[in-house]
């Protein structure tokens, strides 16, 4: 299935890109999240017309990531939970427990945004997270796990 690229996709292509991906990959999730459209002639003259529009979008979009990550850079959040007095969770602390977090901190962070490539947190202590707020924009933050008085 041949597509082009309406922004930016990690391990794909840029803006404008003429793509070949799988079809399920296309049809499921390209195509519905706005990432992309079909490689018609039509599509590609229309989007010729409008690649200024499509690329002043792309970055207002980055500089809001920009924004967001050096408010973000060097943040700390406080999360209390459930713990044995060994430390260890009744439970685990996930992406959306971080996201809430910062969200309540003022520091508004999607579920989706946070990673945690260890799977979730299950400790006591203190841990840096990685934030990917864009495709070309990462972070880390920090997140300190307390036990629950």
């Amino acid at each position: 299935m041949e597509l082009i690229l309406l922004q930016k996709v990690k391990n794909l292509g840029n803006l404008g890109d003429k793509v070949k991906v799988k079809p399920g990959y296309g049809r499921n999730y390209l195509v519905p999240q706005g990432k992309a459209t079909a490689a018609t002639a039509t599509n590609l003259a229309e989007f010729e017309k409008r690649r200024a529009e499509y690329e002043a979008k792309a970055n207002q979009i980055m500089s809001g990531a920009e924004a967001r990550k050096v408010a973000l850079e060097g943040a700390t959040v406080t999360l209390k939970a459930n713990a044995s007095p060994e430390g260890k969770l009744f439970g685990s602390i996930g992406p959306r427990d971080i996201a809430e977090a910062f969200s309540a901190a003022g520091k508004p962070l999607e579920k989706s945004e946070v990673v945690m490539g260890e799977g979730p947190i299950r400790h006591t202590g203190e841990f840096e997270v990685h934030v990917h707020l864009h495709a070309d924009v990462h972070t880390t933050v920090k997140v300190v796990i307390a036990a629950d008085e």
